[in-house]
């Protein structure tokens, strides 16, 4: 049995059955098909199979009476709506609409699905479970500070059902739920070999909370800040700076000298992620939202590609952008540094603003530097040092990222004396999380040495819309 104690579809027969069930959620069909489960526990289905039902029920519910909390920007993305609960969906394009609960305000009621559903080969169902009552507990709670415990997501729960035209082979990762190219890619195929050995340092997070945060799918494919609000809060993080804290620590996890045994099932896990953004971003998606939204997407996908020596997956199309690729740049900063931040859009376009004394600065280039400070290098540190450990600087393709997260980290201050009254802001050269600080300490300057991409690029806004521009280092 490969990698025993974690194929969960090696514990399941493939055979034909009436239902299949999975994190409170059942698929009911008019006949028994043939079904089992992939690698990471979720269930496949030969089709076409037509679903009868599913549990719980999708649709309308009573009048509620329930507060709608407003956030700092005086924003909500919810209103007081009974059209929808437990909604599902095929998502065949990422966009910035919906179907799975009406108290979104980017639900629309032609994204969910209607009963009887035919489901065809190449094609995967996602359904959902609403939460009945708001708030609740954030997803990640536990690394979150006492003010962020809760949250205001609508969705509980979230399971895929992918439909194809054969059993899958054993040991098989589900295909990417967005879109209709459902690739099988094998665990066999994982590169075992290509994971440093890291002694551990600091307080190593532990190992079974970790994989329950990569167990569930991330439901990922709603491409705007309303997500923070959606998502099922018991399948995945709802905002982007947690998302790249999540990866990072974990990605550091899988990279220390312990017996594969131990991180088998979070590698797994990370490579499925990989997968589904994979397939996302083959379908339009895109990660350059807010101040701290958007992150932690782009270094799953590469960690896939690099792990099952794969180079399709990490071959996606130009639309698909990233965070830690648009905010980081090239240019002269006020007290000298030549690597610079930006935040890109937030309640509109923002501009750079790092090349201006702060003296300068006007409201948003404050806010900018707030989001700069609080949400961004602070969760990327983690998947920067793991992506120079497996070699991938070249195949990620933004040099500054680099160079911006070690001006970030760089324990001297070369530029202090240029600051004047502005001191160094006390968050640079640490990490949110104590692990991820102790690995750079520890391993940055080991890092194995590497060729870098030589793509040298900005977004830069062109009335109103951004492009990539030459950005000469």
């Amino acid at each position: 049995m490969f990698f025993p104690g974690y194929i969960v579809a090696q514990a399941v027969k493939i055979e034909n059955r009436k239902e299949v069930s999975q994190y409170g959620i059942t698929w009911t069909f008019d006949k028994p098909a043939k079904t089992g489960q992939f690698i990471t526990g979720d269930w496949w289905v030969v089709g076409p199979v037509t679903i009868l039902k599913i549990t719980p029920a999708p649709g309308p519910v009573r009048p509620e009476n329930f507060n709608i909390s407003i956030n700092r920007w005086n924003d909500t993305s919810l209103k007081l709506d009974t059209t929808m609960r437990n909604g599902s969906m095929i998502v065949l394009k990422a966009g910035t609409t919906h179907g799975y609960d009406s108290r979104s305000g980017s639900f629309r009621k032609n994204n969910s699905v209607s009963l009887p559903l035919l489901l065809t080969p190449n094609l995967s169902l996602i359904s959902s479970e609403s939460n009945t009552t708001l708030p609740v507990d954030n997803f990640c709670k536990n690394i979150m500070w006492e003010n962020e415990k809760k949250c205001q997501n609508v969705m509980k729960a979230a399971a895929v059902l992918t439909c194809l035209q054969d059993a899958p082979p054993e040991g098989a990762f589900r295909p990417p739920y967005a879109g209709t190219e459902k690739p099988v890619f094998l665990a066999k195929d994982i590169k075992w070999d290509l994971l440093p050995k890291l002694a551990p340092v600091g307080e190593v997070p532990s190992w079974e909370e970790f994989e329950r945060y990569f167990q569930r799918p991330w439901i990922d494919h709603l491409m705007s800040w309303e997500q923070q609000e959606l998502v099922p809060n018991e399948n995945g993080p709802n905002y982007g700076r947690e998302h790249a804290r999540l990866v990072s620590m974990a990605s550091l996890m899988v990279m220390l000298d312990v017996p594969k045994a131990r991180k088998e099932k979070l590698t797994i896990e990370l490579i499925q992620r990989g997968i589904d953004l994979y397939g996302i971003a083959k379908v339009g998606g895109y990660w350059n939202e807010g101040g701290g939204h958007s992150s932690g997407r782009k270094w799953p996908i590469l960690f896939a590609s690099t792990m099952l020596n794969n180079p399709a997956i990490s071959q996606i199309p130009e639309t698909a952008v990233f965070h830690e690729d648009t905010q980081t740049y090239y240019g002269k900063g006020w007290f000298g540094q030549d690597v610079l931040w930006q935040m890109i859009m937030h309640h509109g376009k923002r501009d750079p603003y790092e090349e201006k004394s702060p003296d300068q600065w006007e409201k948003w280039d404050k806010t900018s530097e707030s989001y700069r400070t609080c949400c961004n290098a602070v969760a990327w540190t983690g998947t920067a040092l793991a992506a120079r450990y497996l070699k991938a600087i070249k195949l990620w393709g933004h040099d500054a990222h680099f160079d911006y997260i070690d001006r970030w980290m760089r324990e001297d201050d070369p530029y202090k004396s240029a600051r004047g009254n502005y001191p160094r802001p006390a968050a640079e050269t640490t990490t949110t999380d104590p692990f991820v600080t102790a690995m750079w300490k520890a391993y940055r300057k080991s890092a194995p040495a590497q060729e870098m991409s030589g793509k040298n690029m900005k977004w830069v806004w062109k009335g109103e819309k951004a492009a990539w521009v030459p950005n000469p280092k």
